[in-house]
Protein backbone atom coordinates (compact mmCIF):
# COMPACT_ATOMS: atom_id res chain seq x y z
CA UNK A 1 0.00 0.00 0.00
CA UNK A 2 1.35 3.41 -0.97
CA UNK A 3 1.79 5.93 1.82
CA UNK A 4 1.24 9.54 0.79
CA UNK A 5 1.76 12.75 2.77
CA UNK A 6 -0.40 15.69 1.65
CA UNK A 7 0.72 19.14 2.82
CA UNK A 8 0.44 22.85 2.18
CA UNK A 9 3.80 24.59 2.22
CA UNK A 10 4.12 28.29 2.98
CA UNK A 11 1.37 30.72 3.86
CA UNK A 12 -1.21 29.62 1.28
CA UNK A 13 -4.41 28.96 3.23
CA UNK A 14 -6.49 27.25 0.53
CA UNK A 15 -7.13 23.68 1.63
CA UNK A 16 -10.14 22.45 -0.32
CA UNK A 17 -8.03 20.94 -3.14
CA UNK A 18 -5.64 18.95 -0.95
CA UNK A 19 -8.54 17.59 1.10
CA UNK A 20 -10.26 16.41 -2.08
CA UNK A 21 -7.02 14.84 -3.33
CA UNK A 22 -6.54 13.12 0.04
CA UNK A 23 -10.00 11.59 -0.26
CA UNK A 24 -9.38 10.51 -3.87
CA UNK A 25 -6.14 8.79 -2.88
CA UNK A 26 -7.68 7.18 0.20
CA UNK A 27 -10.57 5.85 -1.88
CA UNK A 28 -7.99 4.40 -4.30
CA UNK A 29 -6.53 2.34 -1.46
CA UNK A 30 -3.59 4.52 -0.45
CA UNK A 31 -2.74 5.43 3.12
CA UNK A 32 -2.91 9.23 3.37
CA UNK A 33 -1.42 11.45 6.04
CA UNK A 34 -2.68 15.04 5.94
CA UNK A 35 -0.16 17.49 7.43
CA UNK A 36 -2.39 20.52 7.05
CA UNK A 37 -1.75 24.18 6.32
CA UNK A 38 1.26 26.47 6.66
CA UNK A 39 3.99 23.84 6.85
CA UNK A 40 7.66 24.63 6.33
CA UNK A 41 9.79 22.48 4.00
CA UNK A 42 11.66 21.07 7.02
CA UNK A 43 8.41 20.24 8.84
CA UNK A 44 7.09 18.41 5.77
CA UNK A 45 10.34 16.47 5.41
CA UNK A 46 10.33 15.56 9.08
CA UNK A 47 6.79 14.15 8.89
CA UNK A 48 7.64 12.34 5.64
CA UNK A 49 10.58 10.61 7.31
CA UNK A 50 8.63 9.79 10.49
CA UNK A 51 5.74 8.34 8.49
CA UNK A 52 8.00 6.61 5.92
CA UNK A 53 5.95 7.87 2.97
CA UNK A 54 6.44 6.96 -0.68
CA UNK A 55 5.10 10.24 -2.06
CA UNK A 56 4.76 13.80 -0.77
CA UNK A 57 1.90 15.71 -2.35
CA UNK A 58 2.18 19.48 -2.18
CA UNK A 59 -0.61 21.90 -2.96
CA UNK A 60 0.27 25.44 -4.00
CA UNK A 61 -1.81 28.27 -5.34
CA UNK A 62 0.41 31.15 -4.30
CA UNK A 63 2.86 31.29 -7.21
CA UNK A 64 5.83 30.22 -5.09
CA UNK A 65 6.14 26.76 -6.65
CA UNK A 66 9.60 27.41 -8.16
CA UNK A 67 10.92 28.39 -4.73
CA UNK A 68 9.04 26.22 -2.23
CA UNK A 69 8.77 22.89 -4.07
CA UNK A 70 12.56 22.60 -4.57
CA UNK A 71 13.05 23.51 -0.90
CA UNK A 72 10.80 20.59 0.08
CA UNK A 73 12.73 18.25 -2.25
CA UNK A 74 16.03 19.43 -0.73
CA UNK A 75 14.72 19.04 2.84
CA UNK A 76 13.52 15.52 2.08
CA UNK A 77 16.90 14.48 0.67
CA UNK A 78 18.77 16.14 3.55
CA UNK A 79 16.65 14.23 6.06
CA UNK A 80 17.18 10.93 4.22
CA UNK A 81 13.88 10.51 2.38
CA UNK A 82 13.71 9.46 -1.25
CA UNK A 83 9.95 10.11 -1.45
CA UNK A 84 8.72 11.41 -4.79
CA UNK A 85 7.24 14.92 -4.77
CA UNK A 86 4.00 15.59 -6.62
CA UNK A 87 2.83 19.17 -6.94
CA UNK A 88 -0.78 20.20 -7.42
CA UNK A 89 -2.15 23.64 -8.05
CA UNK A 90 -1.79 26.54 -10.40
CA UNK A 91 1.48 26.01 -12.26
CA UNK A 92 2.19 27.60 -15.64
CA UNK A 93 3.14 25.08 -18.33
CA UNK A 94 6.45 26.92 -18.87
CA UNK A 95 7.52 26.11 -15.28
CA UNK A 96 7.00 22.34 -15.44
CA UNK A 97 10.38 21.53 -17.02
CA UNK A 98 12.15 23.63 -14.38
CA UNK A 99 10.26 21.85 -11.62
CA UNK A 100 11.23 18.47 -13.07
CA UNK A 101 14.87 19.55 -13.21
CA UNK A 102 14.57 20.65 -9.56
CA UNK A 103 13.28 17.24 -8.46
CA UNK A 104 9.49 17.39 -8.70
CA UNK A 105 8.16 14.10 -10.12
CA UNK A 106 4.73 15.29 -11.27
CA UNK A 107 2.58 18.36 -11.66
CA UNK A 108 -1.20 18.02 -11.48
CA UNK A 109 -3.20 21.01 -12.65
CA UNK A 110 -6.74 22.17 -11.96
CA UNK A 111 -9.44 19.99 -13.45
CA UNK A 112 -7.42 16.78 -13.30
CA UNK A 113 -9.65 13.73 -13.12
CA UNK A 114 -9.57 11.49 -10.05
CA UNK A 115 -8.06 8.74 -12.22
CA UNK A 116 -5.40 11.19 -13.43
CA UNK A 117 -4.51 12.11 -9.85
CA UNK A 118 -4.19 8.45 -8.82
CA UNK A 119 -2.14 7.64 -11.91
CA UNK A 120 0.23 10.56 -11.31
CA UNK A 121 0.86 9.53 -7.71
CA UNK A 122 1.32 5.85 -8.55
CA UNK A 123 3.64 6.71 -11.43
CA UNK A 124 5.70 9.07 -9.27
CA UNK A 125 6.03 6.35 -6.63
CA UNK A 126 7.34 3.96 -9.29
CA UNK A 127 10.09 6.34 -10.28
CA UNK A 128 8.62 8.94 -12.59
CA UNK A 129 7.82 7.09 -15.80
CA UNK A 130 4.40 5.84 -16.77
CA UNK A 131 3.53 2.43 -18.17
CA UNK A 132 3.98 3.86 -21.66
CA UNK A 133 7.36 5.43 -20.82
CA UNK A 134 5.96 8.98 -20.92
CA UNK A 135 7.26 11.37 -18.29
CA UNK A 136 4.77 12.06 -15.51
CA UNK A 137 4.52 15.76 -16.36
CA UNK A 138 2.57 14.93 -19.50
CA UNK A 139 -0.25 13.63 -17.29
CA UNK A 140 -1.21 17.24 -16.62
CA UNK A 141 -2.06 17.71 -20.28
CA UNK A 142 -3.83 14.34 -20.60
CA UNK A 143 -5.96 14.93 -17.52
CA UNK A 144 -7.47 18.08 -19.05
CA UNK A 145 -9.02 16.24 -21.97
Amino acid sequence: MLRVLIAKVGFDGHDRGPKIVARILRDAGMEVIYAGLRQSPDMIASVAVQEDVDVVGLSMHNGAHLTLAPQVVAALRTQGSDAAVVLGGIVPQRDIADLERLGVAAVIGPGASPDGVVEAVETAARGGRGRDGVAVQSLRQRSRR
